[in-house]
């Protein structure tokens, strides 16, 4: 925030006053005649930065204070223009010419220029942070230009046909007031961290890291709100159990909470006043091997462990709210290959496989990684053990907090030889997803490539198809990819999970998409009424 912006916020008269019907509790606050929604969250947002951090909490925040050239709306999702009005693209494919809305505005009042794109994509190439792994293989800094004040136009490195579906990672920052706060040449990374320089829906009002997080509605919102009786803010509120979530929401003490567990989900669904947002989504859980250190990189024991997996523990975890997958790309997503030969629990396959692998016996102990908190990850474990123990071979688990359980996954020496992992697709595309796990390019890049995967006509055949425009041609590739991928079990694939959040009655406006991380929201939709 500028100086000039901070100083009006912090002048306004502010009156908070906590609301409670006579036959229900409500938690949204009222200020000023607005009502503020308490969303409480069970994972903290410790950098704001766009172009840093990608999970799904920061997310919600940041697709709030910011915006991008387009935006995805609805189930299936659909690219909507957003900053951008229209775009083209050249014949051959490589050229993006976008053009800017004329109303869009920072929060300080300046327009939303192409320069202030431009220098938003430099930077991600640059900090090669976040969603920089979207684009550092096909766009270099050289490649951006502003033809005009309103124009921005990239030039690929080479032919990527799923990059516009890429475009929604792209958050715009204000050049001007980035580097107007940027020190000792850090491209303004900690004054983004709490602070903002966007143009989005929502502003910064109280930041209280580790307890809550408080943003106000920009009432002049250059896009508009889409109800007149839209939030006026939220305060999204750390809540870090589960029966704590459940227990503030009955009490009226938050308005939505995300991340309950099953039997919380299903218990408070019966409660009076408050209403379940259940969909099947396309984020699904896996176990991931560590495919080149230790017992795990031999194919044989992956797949020894693979048959031996209770599958039908996976949907009892979640008491029948989510299916098996099916392979590496989720049944309803764009590309799935029907049919595959996926793993199925057989203890006598797995057993042969053991065999085949030098172990006929077991006899060797393997570590199992999950995030500390995280109630099904820990369940799955428990399966894990139970059935491993019959193959005489020993799982020791290992709870890690997320920041600690990224940092294990970030280099193939300190990879465990087993990880839970929960895995949304960052855009509507197969290679969304197969490119950022099963290529060999993306290692070291983020969390989804924590297996170190690698077949190398598996990258030739996913290198091959994202540079197809036709359709057809591409999922022929993809079909092909999926089958060598689960010859060489890299993975426990689990299940895909329904995505679920709590809401009180009042709460309108939810609206669901796939490519929303796990626990996503999308305020800009919600209203009080």
């Amino acid at each position: 925030m500028t100086r000039r912006w901070m100083a009006v916020i912090l002048f306004l008269p502010v009156v908070i006053v906590a609301l409670a019907g006579a036959d229900e509790a409500a938690a949204f606050q009222l200020r000023e005649g607005k009502k503020i929604l308490v969303f409480g969250a069970r994972q903290a947002v410790p950098n704001l930065d766009p172009h840093v951090r990608t999970d799904w909490s920061t997310r919600t925040i940041q697709q709030s204070v910011y915006d991008a050239l387009l935006k995805y709306e609805g189930n299936p999702p659909k690219l909507i223009p957003w900053l951008a009005e229209s775009y083209e693209v050249s014949k051959d494919g490589l050229t993006y010419t976008f053009k800017l809305d004329r109303r869009a505005r920072f929060h300080n009042g300046e327009p939303v220029t192409a320069y202030d794109v431009k220098f938003s994509f430099q930077r991600i190439l640059d900090l090669k942070l976040g969603p920089a792994v979207l684009f550092m293989d096909i766009v270099d800094r050289e490649s951006l230009a502003v033809p005009d004040i309103q124009t921005f136009q990239v030039s690929l490195k080479k032919p990527y046909t799923p990059f516009i579906a890429t475009v929604p990672w792209l958050y715009i920052v204000s050049w001007k007031q980035v580097m107007a706060n940027a020190a000792n040449n850090d491209y303004g990374q900690k004054w983004l961290m709490s602070n903002e320089a966007g143009s989005g829906p929502f502003t910064i009002r109280r930041w209280e890291q580790g307890n809550l997080y408080e943003l106000e509605a920009v009432e002049k919102y250059w896009k508009g709100w889409k109800n007149p009786k839209h939030i006026g803010g939220y305060i999204f509120k750390l809540i870090q159990e589960s029966s704590s979530q459940k227990i503030a929401l009955l009490k009226g003490e938050a308005d939505l909470v995300e991340g309950l567990q099953t039997d919380d989900y299903d218990a408070i669904a019966k409660e009076k006043g408050i209403r379940i947002e259940e969909h099947p989504g396309v984020t699904n859980f896996a176990i991931k091997f560590n495919n080149q250190k230790g017992l795990t990189a031999n194919k044989d024991i992956r797949k020894a462990i693979s048959y031996a997996m209770d599958y039908d523990a996976f949907l009892k975890i979640y008491n029948g709210h989510a299916t098996l997958m099916e392979g590496p790309i989720p049944q309803a997503f764009k590309g799935h290959a029907p049919k595959l030969p996926v793993y199925r629990t057989d203890l006598n396959k797995a057993k042969e496989y053991l065999a085949k692998a030098g172990r006929p016996n077991g006899g060797f102990s393997l570590e199992y990684v999950y995030v500390a908190g995280l109630e099904e990850e820990r369940l799955v474990g428990l399966v894990l053990i139970d059935q491993l123990k019959k193959l005489n071979i020993t799982v020791n688990m290992v709870a890690l907090p997320w920041p600690q359980m990224v940092a294990r996954g970030s280099k193939i020496e300190t990879m465990p030889d087993t990880m839970a992992v929960f895995v949304t697709p960052q855009f509507f595309d197969p290679d969304a997803i197969l490119s950022l796990q099963f290529h060999s390019g993306a290692w070291g890049r983020g969390y989804y490539s924590v297996a170190y995967y690698k077949n190398p006509k598996v990258d030739e055949l996913i290198d091959q198809a994202r540079t197809l425009r036709e359709w057809p041609a591409r999922e022929k590739l993809y079909h092909e990819v999926q089958r060598l991928i689960v010859d060489d079990a890299p993975e426990v694939w689990g299940m895909l999970f329904n995505r679920r959040w709590a809401l009180r009655d009042h709460v309108k406006g939810f609206l669901f998409s796939p490519v929303h991380y796990t626990g996503e929201v999308d305020m800009y939709q919600l209203a009080i009424e």
